[in-house]
């Protein structure tokens, strides 16, 4: 399971869970439940009877007439709801292509690969390249136009240049043949593995 999907998953289970028990915690007390079955509500719960109120007159007017209330609430109200548009967009915004036809697009007699399996597959294959320590390898971009991001990190005795021309010619070239497309995009970021200093003599 990808981070971003897990928590996702967790912050609405929990949401959901406090939502849906507060909600049957007011119904409980609009409905008059609590004293219909003889059920004690939870300690200062404020809605145990039908007519109770969430916030009294004395706790809604507490501060309204302090020149910083007004502001602090519309600022937090502002955050609030700039912070649920930013998480609206982020899951709007697809950044990873999902099924990668193959020969495609549409894909050819109907085989789609996992972009999982094509990262997986292209970072094995960039790590058996000389001068590469190791590699990640992340597709991203939309199933029509994937695009690889390439991160690779070098032997330190290696030279960049060779290396980024054995991986386009190699590990990109035989993906994009595999997926039979007639180009693969990819981004390279590389580092260099750290190595112990030499002693001069």
């Amino acid at each position: 399971m990808k981070r971003k999907s897990a928590v996702n998953r967790v912050l609405l289970a929990v949401t959901g869970i406090v939502l849906f028990g507060a909600g049957l915690l007011m119904l409980a007390g609009g409905f008059d439940l609590y004293r219909r079955w003889n059920l004690r509500p939870p300690d200062d719960w404020p809605l145990s009877t039908p007519h109770a109120v969430l916030l009294g007159e004395a706790d809604r007017t507490r501060w309204t007439d302090e020149g910083w209330w007004w502001p602090v609430v519309i600022a937090a109200l502002a955050v609030v709801l700039l912070l649920a548009l930013w998480w609206l967009l982020a899951q709007l915004r697809r950044r990873h292509p999902g099924p990668i036809p193959v020969g495609g697009p549409p894909a050819t007699e109907g085989v789609e690969l996992r972009e999982s399996a094509l990262s997986d597959a292209l970072a094995a294959d960039v790590r058996r390249q000389p001068g590469v320590r190791d590699a990640r390898v992340r597709m991203t971009g939309r199933a029509d136009r994937p695009e690889a991001h390439v991160d690779l990190t070098l032997t330190p005795d290696s030279e960049p240049g060779p290396v980024l021309q054995a991986l386009c010619e190699g590990p990109v070239e035989r993906a994009r043949r595999s997926t039979g497309r007639a180009r693969l995009c990819a981004r390279t970021r590389l580092r260099v593995a750290p190595h112990k200093p030499h002693r001069a003599q």
